[in-house]
């Protein structure tokens, strides 16, 4: 008895580590039930590929490699992927965005809305087609202020935004309408290839500025970006729009299945023209047939509850067609 008593506290260890080994294994067991059933549902929407037919070369483990693609570019100019160092930034953007899951997949989603109509604007005004993934990386495509005051899904500041034509006042911030933001963006961008002659530069220098990308080009007496050393955030810059690119335009190699039917779609819109002053925006969408959040989610760029319209000035405001 006495040697019972004193190894009792043993005894309840031991019992206790059998029991929390037992559900242990009973909730492995119904996690790989779980998500085998899950897989199975999966395969039988439609359109969408199980896992095991993304590649059937590359083992099902929880993170793997990624090979790099022989040949990538830029705004239709090459990236040295010969030069060590230009692989393994770039090898370093791809394989985050690969793993950040959620944020990516949404990113996706998001850009299936916008992309296109991006793309006409930066069509019209001769920019090419890749810089179209440059607010993916700027905002995600929200529109969001960083903590230098850039605002919208093209990052722009006040002093900026107002030098591009946008319209930046208490009530109304330009910045914040993803298709005017865009427009102005197009200004940026040619002044910069005016400056530079070359679109990768022009993309480090959305971030570094023209006149920062001019002076480390001279400092450092080089031609291309591939060549400058650059503080952190810009030599990862474009690496990083190039990453994105490449991923959103090659989903399944990368191990994304997002199912075309979860994309978002542009909606329908029909436009009022305004030319006089509204006093009160929420009584305005009401005689409009809706309601103020939806006023304030077609129509960003209104940053007050009252819209002062000036004599000869017309404004356009975006409602939802039904």
């Amino acid at each position: 008895m006495q040697i019972l008593e004193k190894n009792f506290p043993l005894l309840i260890s031991l019992l206790s580590l059998v029991i929390v080994l037992g559900y242990v294994r009973y909730s492995n067991n119904r996690i790989k039930n779980l998500l085998a059933e899950g897989q199975h549902d999966q395969q039988q929407e439609e359109g969408v590929l199980p896992p095991s037919q993304w590649d059937a070369e590359i083992p099902r483990y929880l993170a793997v490699s990624y090979d790099l693609p022989a040949f990538l570019s830029f705004a239709g100019e090459p990236v040295p992927l010969e030069i060590p160092d230009v692989l393994e930034r770039l090898d370093r953007e791809l394989q985050i965005n690969i793993y950040l899951h959620s944020s990516t997949i949404f990113l996706m989603k998001r850009a299936n809305r916008w992309l296109p109509q991006m793309q006409e604007i930066l069509r019209k005004h001769n920019i090419p087609d890749d810089f179209k993934y440059l607010p993916l990386i700027e905002s995600g495509l929200l529109n969001d202020t960083s903590p230098k005051e850039a605002v919208g899904y093209w990052q722009i500041l006040k002093s900026s935004g107002r030098e591009l034509g946008l319209e930046i006042e208490k009530e109304v911030d330009e910045r914040y309408d993803p298709l005017k933001s865009t427009e102005a963006a197009c200004k940026y961008l040619n002044n910069a290839y005016r400056k530079f002659g070359n679109w990768t530069l022009v993309a480090a220098s959305y971030n570094r500025g023209i006149a920062g990308v001019g002076r480390a080009l001279e400092n450092q007496q080089v031609d291309n970006f591939y060549d400058l050393h650059l503080v952190d955030e810009t030599s990862r810059y474009v690496f990083r729009i190039i990453a994105i690119k490449e991923i959103i335009e090659n989903p399944a190699r990368y191990g994304f299945n997002v199912n075309p039917k979860h994309l978002y779609q542009p909606e329908k819109l029909r436009y009022v023209e305004v030319t006089q002053t509204i006093p009160d925006l929420v009584k305005f969408a009401k005689q409009q047939g809706v309601n103020y959040k939806l006023l304030k989610r077609h129509n960003p760029w209104l940053r007050d509850d009252r819209l002062t319209v000036r004599r000869g000035k017309t404004y356009s405001i975006a409602l939802p067609a039904e």
